[in-house]
């Protein structure tokens, strides 16, 4: 079994948001470009993430674990969500 379901490597970005609660705020605000989900995140963490950004015409990815996105984020802990941020400016 092979790595993640999607390439990650998107996220090595200044823009990057990890985090239920920042990807969150970044969607409610159209701050979003783009949402990863974690596939063994508790769905109650990520479901309204996700309808909310297919709502908003927002491309979801999902890693095949936690602990993937986390890495992929350069965390040293699992991560449910994380996102880019429309980047604003030059």
């Amino acid at each position: 079994r092979g790595g993640s379901r999607v390439p990650l490597n998107e996220l090595a970005v200044p823009n990057r948001l990890v985090g239920v609660r920042s990807v969150r705020r970044a969607l409610q605000s159209g701050n979003l470009r783009k949402l990863f989900l974690a596939a063994d995140a508790r769905a109650s963490l990520v479901e309204d993430l996700e309808k909310m950004a297919e709502e908003a015409g927002i491309k979801v990815e999902w890693a095949d674990s936690m602990t993937i996105l986390g890495r992929a984020c350069a965390i040293g802990r699992g991560a449910a969500a994380a996102g880019i941020a429309i980047r604003k400016g030059p």
